[in-house]
């Protein structure tokens, strides 16, 4: 009886901590993400203000592409 208490434990853990594991990971991914569309958003927002500010609209279009493009890639 000993050994099977002792082997089911042995599961019972390995299973919390390939849970919590995941976890983590989810967690570390989720927050990646969101910094990285901050960051976009936040650049674009900047390139447009300065080129409404600028009045260079065609400008604006190329670097918000640029941007876009380049965020989807990270």
């Amino acid at each position: 009886m000993k050994k099977i208490v002792v082997v089911v434990a042995a599961q019972v853990v390995v299973v919390i901590v390939v849970l919590v594991l995941v976890v983590v990971v989810v967690v570390v991914v989720v927050v990646v993400v969101v910094v990285v569309v901050v960051v976009v958003v936040v650049v674009v927002v900047v390139v447009v203000v300065v080129g409404v500010v600028e009045g260079g609209r065609a400008q604006v279009v190329v670097l918000v592409v640029v941007v876009v493009v380049g965020g989807g890639m990270v």
